[in-house]
């Protein structure tokens, strides 16, 4: 009796896994085709995604993006998703509070004549143990850059500017090369809602590329 009931808890638990696995593995497809859909409708009829291909259990999904543009050339998108098809690793991810993220490459007509590499950090604080009193004394200070030069080149401030006036866009990081890809972005995904959102963040990107190659056309 005993041995058909191990039997019958460990069929039952591996359809519980199919059915998982198989469920979330839609769920994902469904949500990165939305996310190309915006994409490509915010293209206006001037781009085609070509050359999808799903990898890591339906987790990352890279395409080919062709652009009618004279700022990037040879472009690609790579959308991370959280591995919801393996419970585990799901659980390992939400512990680790990874993002869902949308990554922009690309080569430019005008290559940048620096490297830049532009990371996102947050800071927060807590108050500290109960029954302790502290006042706290708030306030809303505009836009901090740390950088690891002592020069600044004239050329990076019409850059870091376009980044400073697009902090809600929910930037990750962003990347200029003098070698290919010359440009690469990553955007939460979350910002992305629609048609309308994935427009501004693609318009966005060709802002950046203009700025960066400003003196070189």
């Amino acid at each position: 009796m005993g041995r058909w009931v191990l039997i019958d808890v460990g069929a039952a638990a591996v359809v519980f896994a199919l059915l998982w696995y198989s469920w979330f593995v839609r769920y994902n497809r469904r949500r990165a085709a939305s996310v190309l859909e915006w994409l490509q409708a915010a293209c206006l009829g001037k781009g085609r995604l070509s050359n999808l291909e799903w990898q890591a259990n339906s987790s990352r999904l890279t395409a080919r993006l062709h652009l009618a543009s004279r700022w990037f050339d040879d472009a690609s998108v790579t959308i991370h998703l959280l591995p919801r098809p393996l419970p585990v690793n799901w659980a390992l991810s939400r512990l680790r509070r990874e993002q869902e993220t949308l990554t922009f490459e690309a080569d430019m007509g005008f290559p940048p004549g620096f490297h830049l590499d532009i990371v996102r950090h947050r800071w927060t604080g807590q108050t500290g143990p109960k029954g302790t009193a502290r006042k706290w004394m708030i306030t809303r200070p505009g836009p901090v850059v740390l950088t690891t030069q002592e020069d600044w080149p004239m050329e990076l401030t019409p850059v870091v500017n376009a980044i400073v006036g697009s902090r809600d866009k929910e930037f990750v990081n962003v990347r200029f090369n003098q070698t290919a890809p010359h440009f690469a972005a990553t955007v939460d995904l979350e910002s992305l809602s629609d048609q309308k959102s994935a427009s501004a963040v693609l318009g966005l990107f060709r802002e950046l590329a203009a700025s960066s190659s400003a003196k070189q056309h």
